[in-house]
């Protein structure tokens, strides 16, 4: 099928993207294209341990109280209307996922486990293996969306937006063997995922570069609350990258966390930022580069947790002898494109969808285990958003911190953000010669000054630090440019310093505390910064 005639062509191949994928050309009949710079199973989801939270049953849990823990872990942050939709929406799509096949730990009854994790007042995550659910997603997935899809584009590496009209229209990229095409296409939705791969410690894969992200940025499309990059608090202390993560599921079934003296220091039930946090000034204070994760009263480990146990048993660890080491590692990106409730950005024809999207759900800091729901809700959601023949965003979700007011033009609303509009950081000259050193040290040299300088804690002086090696390195990429094209990996780096410089720019602009985002200079949280942080 020649790539023009396509519906729709999705970015990304995870929960998000084939959702809608599946959702689009099994529902509507409509030509769907997935494009993705790896192989269709290789996404960030296949990584999620811990589940999917959603209110399935009749028990004490509710809706009400998955809302209220969410707004409680976004400090204020969250759109309410997108978090409403999120946890009333995504029982019925964890069902449809079920009916592609896969399949959720049950009892001996039949009856879904459920587990509890940070930040969640009641036991509502259904998960897969003990903490493989993100496999066992994408692993139906996958063959729902190679049964149903139009074309798929494995190992092609979308550059850039294809605008026209003031439309996107597609993207051009570049296959395996360096050559070049245009993928044309009514409409594009952006579902890479986030942008670990900033940072030197990270629970994402090698692929987490914030390519939809930046081609965003760079397209003028409206992007925002970047700033707020989660970090993990367990993720295994181990030379390994990406960092194994010990879920946190482990901490729900009443794994401990222990300093270098063995003492508790934390509720480990606490959102992640906190948690995080508390582990950071424990490390300072005793001098060390970890802390630990006592799991060893946990009973029947191996076969709660047959994932983790193993890998654990890679590295020489026992979990039921030995304190487990960890440290934070940068594990999920907040922001990204702003959206409507129905996943429209603020370029005509061009959507977004999961990890790479802004819907307002998450705020200044994800609940555990909502962000496989968000990509099963708002995927389809935009979907069905086409197939209704919507074009251009709606004053809705997070979309009313860029076009202010409600659908029908009245006020807005409790529980609404408003924005304040940045400029993203100009684009930087090229350096007077191309770089003669490999893509990967410019690219380790970003992550280490991001993580120092942006990374749990952050202060003026330290962004200012990370700015200038961002700088220098988006020189290196304009010089190389200047020479000829890129390759794969230089077109990665040139994504990582874009995101990284807005993550900078905005993280320069909150001068409070709040979330995911914590200023040394500025500890409090300050009621007249409750706002999104729009890049335009």
């Amino acid at each position: 099928m020649a790539a023009e005639e396509l519906d729709l062509l999705v970015l990304g191949s995870g929960v998000a993207g084939l959702s809608a994928a599946v959702r689009a050309a099994d529902v509507h009949n409509m030509r769907v294209g997935v494009l993705t710079k790896g192989e269709l199973p290789q996404a960030t989801t296949r990584w999620a341990q811990g589940g999917v939270a959603a209110v399935l049953h009749d028990d004490p849990d509710s809706t009400d109280l998955h809302l209220a823990d969410t707004l409680a872990c976004g400090v204020g942050l969250c759109d309410t209307e997108a978090v409403r939709v999120l946890v009333d929406e995504g029982p019925a799509r964890v069902l449809d996922l079920i009916a592609l096949g896969a399949a959720f730990d049950r009892d001996p009854d039949g009856k879904l486990l459920l587990a509890r994790e940070g930040g969640h007042s009641q036991a509502r995550i259904v998960h897969a293996g003990g903490a493989a659910t993100g496999w066992e997603v994408e692993r139906a997935l996958v063959a729902a969306a190679q049964r149903g899809t139009s074309a798929l584009y494995e190992h092609h590496f979308a550059v850039d937006l294809v605008v026209e009209g003031g439309r996107c229209r597609g993207v051009t990229a570049t296959r395996a063997d360096g050559s070049e095409l245009v993928v044309r296409a009514a409409n594009v939705l952006v579902t890479t995922g986030g942008a670990g791969q900033l940072y030197a410690v990270t629970t994402n894969p090698l692929e987490a570069t914030g390519d939809g992200i930046a081609m965003a940025l760079r397209a003028g499309v409206a992007v925002a609350d970047v700033e707020f990059v989660q970090f993990h608090p367990t993720a295994l202390h181990h030379e390994a990258m990406p960092r194994p993560l010990l879920s946190e599921a482990l901490r729900g079934h009443g794994a401990l966390l222990r300093d270098g003296r063995g003492e508790r220091f934390v509720d480990e039930l606490q959102p992640r930022d906190v948690v995080s946090r508390a582990e950071l000034e424990v490390m300072v204070s005793q001098g060390i580069d970890h802390v630990f994760l006592d799991a060893r009263h946990l009973e029947e480990f191996a076969a709660r947790f047959p994932t983790i146990h193993a890998a654990l048993r890679e590295v020489g660890l026992d979990p039921t002898r030995d304190l487990l080491p960890v440290a934070p590692a940068a594990h999920y990106t907040c922001g990204g494109i702003v959206t409507d409730l129905d996943g429209s950005s603020s370029l005509p024809g061009l959507w977004a969808a999961g990890e790479a999207s802004c819907t307002g759900v998450h705020g200044a800091n994800r609940l555990a285990s909502n962000s496989l729901l968000e990509g099963m809700v708002f995927g389809p959601r935009a979907v069905e958003a086409i197939e209704r023949g919507q074009v251009g965003a709606h004053p809705t979700g997070a979309m009313r911190a860029v076009l202010g007011g409600d659908p029908e033009g009245g006020p807005v609303g409790p529980g609404t953000i408003g924005g304040v509009l940045l400029s993203r950081p100009a684009a930087v000259p090229p350096a007077p010669v191309p770089p003669t050193e490999p893509w990967a040290d410019v690219r380790n040299r970003l992550q280490r000054a991001l993580t120092a300088g942006a990374g749990v804690v952050r202060d003026e002086a330290s962004l200012a630090d990370a700015d200038q090696v961002a700088v220098d390195a988006a020189a290196a990429v304009a010089a190389s440019a200047a020479a000829g094209p890129l390759s794969p990996e230089a077109h990665e780096v040139a994504n990582l310093v874009d995101v990284g410089r807005a993550v900078i720019a905005a993280a320069v602009s909150r001068t409070e505390s709040r979330g995911a985002h914590t200023r040394r200079d500025h500890p409090a949280t300050d009621p007249a910064q409750r706002h999104r942080l729009v890049l335009v």
